[in-house]
């Protein structure tokens, strides 16, 4: 099969180095992918919302699916485009990726559909935003509506602050048009615990459980981010827990979907609250999690292909995923200044030295050539080091070790990724 993977990020990395496994395909395109990718795949100079000039490539080289990475074409409906000009495509419809391009959709379907979720209230005007707020319960949680690099979440702590932030996102329009809408949501407290999924309209099958850290400092300080690491599995995410889950929202949201003419086929980032009073829905993606997918992929037993395929041709119910009982590691290195400021076209050294380290490996997430050939920074996240291990402390310790060999001139990361996982998996083996 030849296969076009859409994107240039450390997600579309991990998304083709797993399917390079596959024996089923001869040739491997990503459109437009970065330095890293390049080792893997041939890269395709055209950008992820350029979707007449994507059809074309596709059509020319005779693609046999196409692989949409990334968030925003999936938003703004490549899948449909493709799909009418006769291409098989993973990854939802634009009436299905709603689920993530409006959060108060996203909300109204759990409301009716009991899926568990916290309290909220959706605004398009911002005086009576702002009068609610006036009374509301503190912390709270603003919302822009639409897509916001994963960055258009502020949890408030005092309500001058949650005003402050309402004023950002609707009238400084800080995240463009997303902010239009604006959920305001209860704040809940709990372990967050991030579950991937592979789906195909009506059937779902449940991926290893991860854990994220969105901020950008040690200790959960500083401002939201993409992502500065992750491990998987999650400690807190019990047998109990999944059952749950499994009983209240993974299925149900998917029948919901359908019930609502909007049958979703790809993958359904489930991002969870671990309560008091049990799960909650905090928020679903319709594409794979970054970084979630740099420490799930690599403990997929899997062929990757193969189970996108049985999604685009409804037949997942045939398929059972299988993850390696090892834990993994990411260390996202990015640039000083991250998520605000930061200076590109850095180069990068250190990069051999990990490719014959077995069970390590660097997914690039923000790098490109520069006109001689050598590997620079292009983004604030820069590299994903990942790392196998028997525990999340070995993994843990094995991705530091790496990530200490690789060195750019404003390189930076958090020292404490996977630390409370480490401790929780500890405590429950003591």
């Amino acid at each position: 099969m030849r296969v076009l993977v859409v994107g240039g990020g450390g997600r579309e990395h991990a998304i083709c180095r797993k399917l390079r496994e596959s024996g089923r395909f001869s040739k491997l395109y990503c459109a437009p992918g970065n330095a890293g990718i390049a080792e893997v795949a041939e890269l395709v100079p055209i950008g992820a919302m350029e979707f007449e000039k994507i059809r074309d490539f596709a059509l020319r080289e005779k693609i046999d699916l196409v692989v949409i990475g990334m968030d925003d074409p999936l938003i703004g409906g490549l899948a449909d485009f493709l799909e009418e000009a006769g291409l098989k495509v993973f990854g939802p419809k634009k009436n299905a990726a709603i689920l993530e391009g409006s959060k108060a959709f996203a909300k109204e379907l759990m409301k009716k559909y009991e899926i568990p979720t916290a309290a909220y209230e959706s605004f398009t005007d911002y005086e009576a935003a702002k009068r609610y707020l006036e009374t509301c319960k503190i912390p709270v949680v603003l919302k822009a509506d639409g897509p916001a690099l994963g960055k258009g979440v502020l949890i408030c702590e005092t309500r001058e602050a949650a005003e402050e932030g309402l004023k950002e996102m609707m009238l400084e329009r800080k995240f463009g048009a997303s902010g239009d809408k604006v959920v305001i949501e209860e704040f809940m407290t709990g372990r967050e615990v991030s579950v991937l999924s592979f789906v195909d309209g009506k059937t779902i099958r449940i991926m290893a459980s991860a854990q994220d850290h969105k901020r950008a400092k040690d200790g959960d300080q500083g401002l939201n981010t993409g992502g500065m690491g992750n491990y998987s599995p999650s400690p807190y995410y019990t047998d109990e827990i999944a059952r749950f889950c499994e009983e209240k929202i993974y299925q149900r949201t998917v029948d919901a979907m359908a019930a609502e003419g909007r049958p979703f086929q790809g993958v359904i980032f489930f991002g969870l609250m671990l309560t008091p009073d049990g799960p909650r829905v905090l928020e679903y993606n319709v594409r794979f999690g970054d970084p979630e997918a740099q420490v799930v992929l690599p403990r997929m037993e899997n062929d990757l292909l193969e189970v996108m395929l049985a999604c685009v041709e409804g037949k997942l119910d045939e398929v059972q995923l299988k993850f390696c009982d090892k834990a993994c590691v990411t260390v996202v290195l990015a640039s000083e200044g991250y998520p605000v400021k930061y200076e590109k076209g850095l180069p990068i050294s250190g990069l051999e030295s990990l490719k014959s380290e077995p069970d390590v490996y660097c997914y690039h997430a923000g790098t490109r050539f520069d006109d001689e050939g050598r590997v620079v920074t292009n983004g604030g996240r820069v590299l994903d080091v990942t790392a196998l291990g028997k525990t999340i402390r070995e993994a843990r310790e094995r991705a530091y070790a790496a990530a200490e060999k690789i060195s750019f001139a404003n390189k930076y990361m958090r020292t404490d990724i996977a630390l409370a996982g480490v401790a929780a998996e500890e405590a429950q083996q003591a």
